[in-house]
């Protein structure tokens, strides 16, 4: 229950006392898009201030129907993509301690769960591992990873769980690991282990700290989710 909390806190001190807001759709091919605002009429709230989503549901929700960006969450779920890589999202987990929900979001948010995306900046795979970081993190030790070796879903799954895995451990916070994972180490190093003032990678940690809130409470039961506090009996 604690780390729901924790991420609450993170999620308030970001966006200034005011959740961001996470917008979504799933398009027909399968594939979901995520955004920091409605891109268009497709997108759906998952996550927002109550004005937000009274707005939203007032443009997009049919009368007696209330499931809005409930979608997303469900073909995180289920979708065929998704479910391929929950064995070795397991496997990660239990070999990193990192959850699950985060590695997921993580994901979701780099690549769309497309296995052989690859960026303009020669990012790769799910988790969009530059070289450098195969090299250093990739669970086969070789001075020269191929591109075939970083693109195979379960070694770059493991790579990627080792690098956040560190850099939480390092940076202590799961903010300032994410922001060094978009901007660098040396980025996050240089403002004091804190959170860059770069527009993108506060996007991009908004983006998959969002899904994980929002996959944290999906994942776990109701009661879960509530906090109870006992007095100290003299």
């Amino acid at each position: 229950m604690s780390r729901l909390f924790l991420l609450f806190g993170l999620l308030l001190s970001l966006a200034g006392g005011a959740r961001a807001e996470l917008w979504g759709y799933v398009d027909g091919q399968g594939m979901a898009h995520l955004a920091g605002h409605q891109v268009d009429s497709r997108y759906s709230l998952v996550l927002g201030g109550a004005q937000a989503r009274r707005e939203a549901a007032a443009q997009t929700q049919v009368p007696g129907k209330s499931d809005g960006g409930q979608g997303l969450l469900t073909w995180l779920e289920f979708a065929p993509e998704v479910k391929a890589v929950q064995p070795f999202l397991r496997e990660a987990a239990a070999r990193h301690g990192v959850d699950m929900e985060l590695l997921k979001a993580v994901i979701a948010v780099e690549s769309g769960y497309r296995h052989d995306a690859e960026s303009k900046r020669g990012a790769l795979g799910l988790m969009q591992l530059m070289p450098e970081a195969a090299r250093r993190y990739g669970p086969v030790n070789r001075d020269q990873p191929s591109k075939k070796q970083i693109l195979d879903p379960r070694t770059n799954v493991l790579t990627g769980a080792k690098m956040l895995a560190d850099l939480i451990k390092r940076f202590g916070r799961i903010d300032a690991a994410l922001a060094a994972w978009n901007a660098g180490e040396g980025a996050v190093r240089r403002h004091s282990g804190r959170m860059p003032p770069f527009a993108e990678t506060q996007a991009h940690v908004h983006l998959v700290l969002e899904l994980y809130w929002a996959l944290l409470q999906h994942s776990l039961p109701a009661q879960a989710q509530q906090l109870k506090i006992h007095k100290n009996e003299p």
